[in-house]
């Protein structure tokens, strides 16, 4: 009789429990529900964990719109260096509210701060400026970026951005405009090349083919008289995952709802407030990336016909990805690069510098806010970007070595918890991550010619009609009805059914009984929920798989491509961006200047030249941040009158390292002559120690350091 009376004492043990349980949950979701509809009567929510000032209201620009420039203030105890290049954090307007990029101490923010740089965010209020379009935004963060420019004129270098996800390539954007402003650009799960992806894991790029274009978005716009509703993206993302969305989320909070309850609010705070776009605004997001997939091609212009071309921007460009990530794959954060250069000597040549760096695992929203991510990776590029800002142009991989790991020579020399390095790669390696062939290409082009059919369609006999039929009160009791929205309120104090809930959740705390851990009905409500889950996986495998197929399918019909004009002998399938004739003439100018002053210079330029041609051995295709640790170190032993600034030092890299790609062996034999009146001896001994910082010198480095000694002592 002892094992049927202890099985019933667990099934009461779990009973309370769960009754328990189920209360506390409740409450959460309606504490959840009650909050978010306090912050809807905010004029400005955000989740920001950070007092700030406001520097600039966008909403008094010349060009109105609705972000605005603030300037962090430091926690108490915290010193920031005015001298030390400031940081502008800019955040996604893709649906949610502004703020995730310091939401937490541990966050892009807190790493900047605790590295002693100003830091300023852009934000944005809910709704926009009325006739606000993405132009004026462009236009409005460049005035923001001069600013804090002006704001710190003795700082060591540009303002550095960072961009989370649209956010990303929207300052890309800026920066092609206004090449002159920034400094070094980081884009954290940012998608700049929207077709780009490998079958079978990418299914949200297929989303424009399955409505037959963009007319959808342009209704949207029409029935939100004139405003486009935030909760359709957001609902686009929870799509993505139905077991997350619709099972697993909850789950975790009602199954561990004593540990839960405040890390699940922190984040809804920001996930539960979309907010809205002007119709313009998504109309041009979806024609032209979504869709038309037009940004890294170079087929997009401004107002004053300036094409937006990623090539202007001179500023290195840091690319942070996983593979993790299901809304921004490798392929889509880094595919631009592909359509901008043929190989690679074009993009040396172009002077882009690109530094990237692929996590493992990492969700696209873990990128924003792990604690994990901010302490390693952005830590990192915080700590190292005044050298990033200075590498040769290029593609390089950024590869972070544990300090604490064996053999790592002089961890002292980096400053976190680890030392980085910039490790030189080719566009094939780029290739190799998978994409699209001719065919799949194709079909792409079919869906942004069938959506500009349809667009046009729908503008012509559908939409006249669809604004006739709404206003402004029609809109907001859509914006109300919302499924997004309805699942809030439910659980919320606009539910009369629920007022007692907080009461009764008092007393749930007060007599709390969980069941213990190997409580028998508590692992079949685990095995229960993980059947759940397998099921809804199950379900999305089989529903993209479904998508993928209707588009393949639909899209390489070749009835349907030949109607669109794609079966054409001069029907163009890959769109790679045009030559730019004046941009060549510079480059042909800036390299036949390089060219005149092969034998021109003194001591920087001669430690310059011998560092890049010791650099450029096989071994040593990689830039150390211990190697310029020990170059800072040398600078700081020199009177203040003699040290070089950052940009200098920045122009003499680009123009030595040009010098080297004109003629390597002409460029070596003229060094002497750059040492007719230098210290010889004390410029040698500082090329040895910058190029052993991170270790022994070996083979190819090794014969180029002696070369390079031959040549001082000549």
């Amino acid at each position: 009789m002892a094992q049927p009376t202890n099985l019933a004492t667990q099934a009461m043990e779990y009973w309370t429990d769960a009754w328990q349980r189920s209360v506390l949950f409740m409450d959460v979701l309606y504490r959840r529900g009650t909050e978010r509809n306090a912050r809807e009567r905010e004029t400005a929510p955000h989740v920001l964990n950070f007092e700030f000032e406001t520097v600039i209201d966008g909403r008094t620009l010349a060009r109105p719109v609705n972000y605005s420039l603030m300037r962090i203030i430091p926690p108490d105890g915290m010193e920031i260096d005015d001298s030390k290049r400031p940081f502008i954090v800019v955040d996604p307007r893709a649906g949610h509210g502004p703020g995730i990029g310091g939401m937490k101490q541990d966050s892009e923010i807190g790493v900047v701060l605790k590295a002693g740089n100003p830091c300023y965010f852009i934000g944005f209020l809910p709704a926009p400026v009325p006739g606000q379009t993405i132009e004026d935004v462009c236009h409005a963060e460049a005035q923001f970026i001069e600013q804090v420019a002006y704001l710190h004129p003795d700082a060591e270098g540009k303002p550095a951005l960072i961009g989370n996800c649209q956010a990303g390539w929207q300052i890309m954007m800026t920066a092609a405009l206004h090449p002159e402003l920034s400094g070094p650009l980081v884009l954290a799960g940012a998608p700049l090349s929207y077709w780009a992806g490998v079958r079978g894991k990418n299914p949200l790029r297929y989303l424009g083919g399955l409505t037959g274009g963009t007319w959808m978005t342009s209704l949207a716009g029409d029935l939100g008289h004139g405003k486009f509703d935030g909760a359709h993206l957001v609902s686009n993302f929870e799509s993505m995952n139905p077991a997350n969305t619709y099972w697993k989320k909850g789950y975790h909070v009602y199954a561990n709802v004593d540990t839960e309850e405040k890390r699940f609010l922190e984040f809804e705070r920001w996930w539960g407030n979309p907010v809205l776009l002007n119709a313009e605004e998504i109309q041009f997001i979806t024609d032209n990336l979504f869709v038309g997939n037009r940004l890294s091609n170079g087929t997009i212009h401004d107002s004053d016909g300036r094409r937006i071309d990623l090539r202007n921007i001179r500023s290195p460009v840091v690319v942070f990805c996983s593979w993790g990530d299901d809304i921004t794959p490798p392929q889509q954060a880094l595919g631009w690069l592909l359509d901008l250069y043929e190989n690679d000597a074009a993009m040396v040549a172009g002077g882009q510098t690109v530094v990237y760096t692929l996590h493992e695992s990492i969700g696209h929203l873990g990128i924003f806010v792990s604690a994990s991510v901010a302490n390693k990776e952005h830590d990192e590029f915080t700590r190292t970007m005044d050298l990033i800002d200075v590498l040769p142009p290029g593609l390089y991989e950024a590869v972070f070595i544990d300090k604490g790991d064996e053999g790592v020579h002089s961890p002292e020399l980096a400053e976190g918890n680890y030392v980085v390095r910039f490790e030189r790669r080719d566009l094939n390696e780029l290739r190799a991550l998978g994409g699209n062939d001719d065919e799949d290409e194709r079909r792409f082009a079919t869906v942004a010619r069938l959506s500009e059919i349809n667009q046009g369609l729908y503008r012509t006999f559908m939409s006249p009609l669809v604004q006739a039929m709404t206003n402004e009160h029609s809109a907001e009791w859509m914006r109300r009805m919302h499924p997004y929205r309805l699942r809030y309120e439910l659980f919320s104090d606009m539910n009369p059914f629920l007022s007692g809930i907080s009461t009764l959740a008092e007393q749930v705390r007060a007599q709390r009984k969980p069941a213990s851990p190997d409580n028998p009905f508590l692992q079949m409500q685990e095995a229960a929920s993980q059947q759940i889950v397998a099921a809804l996986d199950r379900y999305q495998v089989m529903r993209d798989q479904a998508v993928e197929q209707f588009f393949l399918s639909a899209y390489g019909h070749p009835l349907l491509q030949t109607l669109v004009g794609l079966r054409a002998d001069s029907a163009n399938i890959r769109r790679r961006i045009g030559r730019d004739i004046a941009r060549e003439s510079v480059v042909a100018a800036r390299r036949t200047e390089a060219a005149k002053r092969l034998a021109s210079g003194g001591e920087r330029e001669a430690v310059m030249r011998a560092i890049l041609y010791i650099a450029r051995s096989p071994e040593m295709r990689a830039a150390d941040e211990r190697a310029f640790a020990t170059l800072r170190e040398l600078r700081m032993r020199l009177p203040a009158k003699e040290r070089m600034s950052l940009a200098r030092f920045k122009e003499i890299v680009q123009e030595q390292n040009m010098i080297l790609q004109l003629d390597e062996e002409r460029a070596m034999a003229a060094l002497p002559k750059l040492l007719a009146e230098v210290d010889r001896k004390r410029a040698l001994e500082g090329v040895r120690q910058i190029m052993t910082a991170s270790g022994k010198l070996e083979g190819e480095a090794l014969r180029r350091l002696t070369r390079v000694e031959q040549l001082f002592n000549s």
